[in-house]
């Protein structure tokens, strides 16, 4: 099997340990990269950078001249560090799947190797769950045995929140985090668009860099259904029983307006939006964050 291919959601969940996802996800997603038009794109990691005339020879790394036959200045981590909080929608709706992965699943691989990528990268990192109010908080570290710690973490939570309220988790932790950072956010965003967004607004307002990925699954877009089915809210659960293409039509109307509104608002606020469904594979994510992170450097 080609390294890519564990880029493809549906390769990655033959594995149970998310150490190796993440690390397959990220050495597929370099190599891809490598083969891509965005060769180059910030794949070099920020432990080191080109050498610059003037710059301290003391600082050259010349083992990496010796392989590479080219100059590279050591980095050191107050030049490079930077503070990224991955927060986790932990809501029970989170917990739909209608293939291999759940969204929650889905969104636990690019979780871990977004963590992954960004220990390479001396980045701090911190992890927060949430569903009505934020439910775990590992502050921001930098160190790679922090990489264990998160993963550990990840693989012992589960979605399970049924009073979902998402904004009152963003006002919390927008007033929490004092020093201005990076906030990656992962949700299917099923709650109330205006409290919502209200509370993506507020941690911009407190200078903070934002990316929102937006998870769905496929059927959540289309509800692409060919028989009568029973649909059961995995928070109240409440259920309909329907057939669902006599309202498919109007649904998908629904659905393609509000994710405009996200997506249009979202910009209107300099908050980077990105709509994944758990079929798309991993280096959508991993290379919206290195743009994020490239304009932050």
């Amino acid at each position: 099997m080609n390294v890519t291919d564990y880029l493809k959601p549906e390769s990655v969940s033959r594995f149970t340990r998310l150490d190796l996802v993440a690390r397959l996800i990220v050495e597929g997603f370099i190599t891809g990269l490598h083969q891509s038009p965005y060769h180059g794109f910030s794949v070099e990691f920020s432990e080191y950078r080109p050498y610059m005339p003037g710059d301290p020879l003391r600082d050259l790394d010349w083992k990496a001249f010796a392989k590479t036959d080219r100059l590279y200045i050591k980095q050191y981590e107050e030049e490079t560090n930077l503070k990224a909080y991955l927060l986790l929608d932990i809501s029970a709706s989170m917990a739909y799947g209608s293939g291999d992965l759940t969204k929650f699943q889905y969104t636990t691989y690019i979780a871990a190797a977004l963590a992954h990528l960004m220990l390479r990268q001396r980045d701090a990192v911190s992890l927060v769950s949430f569903d009505n109010r934020i439910r775990t908080y590992l502050p921001p570290r930098s160190v790679e045995s922090h990489l264990h710690t998160l993963l550990t973490a990840l693989q012992s939570t589960t979605p399970e929140g049924t009073d979902t309220d998402l904004a009152v988790a963003f006002h919390d932790l927008a007033e929490r985090i004092k020093r201005r950072g990076l906030i990656i956010i992962f949700s299917d965003l099923l709650d109330d668009p205006d409290t919502l967004l209200s509370g993506l607004k507020h941690f911009r307002h407190r200078k903070h860099e934002v990316i929102v990925f937006h998870i769905l699954d496929p059927r959540e877009r289309d509800l692409a259904f060919d028989r009568e089915t029973r649909f059961v809210d995995l928070e109240s659960g409440t259920g309909i029983a329907t057939e669902p293409w006599h309202i498919a039509p109007d649904y998908r109307n629904h659905m393609n307006n509000l994710i405009d509104r996200f997506r249009r608002e979202c910009r209107n606020s300099l908050i980077d939006y990105v709509l994944l469904d758990t079929t798309e594979p991993f280096d959508i994510a991993l290379f919206n964050y290195l743009a994020k992170r490239k304009r932050l450097m």
